[in-house]
């Protein structure tokens, strides 16, 4: 890239009030929508996820575009215009896959890579920013690693009290700076905060 500025990776994922993305079971029934909430689409051309993560984001998307109007089994209802929209920029958008242990993928836009560096490598290829769609680990190897430029969340009213922490995993203090607060409906807050 000119001026050997490396592309930048955004983490930008749903959240309880306690820092939670999911419930002791595995819940994800307080996230109301899928869609785009962190206004990514137009600033990305490649989604990053981990192995636990991603066979459950590849059946979800898959069944959408499959069946844009039926009720979808994670939600147990219909995807919105908006999750549909997310499905087709999904389709065409190239996805990594950070896993020892997965072998395969159904998705013709995803390739599975075996370690961090392949990551690193990434970043300084030409494009776009890299959304850091999840899950938890991953979240925590790329902060671990310095390779994550910003953190989005969506905040959701709601306190789960046990669960899966977003940051469980993540080595050390990580100063951010906050860059933009906004109220979304439904009483969810969405916060932007670049490395500091």
């Amino acid at each position: 890239m000119a001026g050997g500025r490396s592309r930048r990776i955004i983490a930008a994922l749903q959240v309880s009030l306690d820092g939670l993305i999911e419930g002791p079971d595995g819940e994800v029934d307080w996230i109301g929508s899928w869609e785009d909430s962190f206004d990514l689409l137009p600033e990305i051309d490649t989604l990053v996820l981990g192995g636990g993560a991603y066979p459950g984001y590849e059946q979800y998307w898959m069944g959408v575009l499959a069946d844009p109007q039926g009720v979808q089994p994670l939600t147990g209802k219909a995807p919105s215009q908006g999750e549909v929209a997310y499905a087709r920029f999904a389709d065409t958008t190239p996805h990594v896959v950070l896993s020892r242990t997965l072998e395969t993928v159904a998705w013709k836009t995803t390739r599975i890579v075996r370690d961090v560096a392949d990551i690193a490598a990434l970043k300084q290829q030409p494009g776009k920013a890299i959304h850091a769609v999840g899950g938890a680990s991953l979240v925590s190897t790329l902060m671990n690693a310095g390779l994550v430029d910003q953190l989005r969340l969506t905040v959701h009213p709601v306190v789960l009290g046990k669960g899966k922490a977003l940051f469980k995993d993540v080595e050390g203090r990580h100063g951010l700076e906050l860059l933009e607060t906004r109220r979304l409906p439904g009483g969810r807050v969405s916060l932007t905060y670049d490395r500091a």
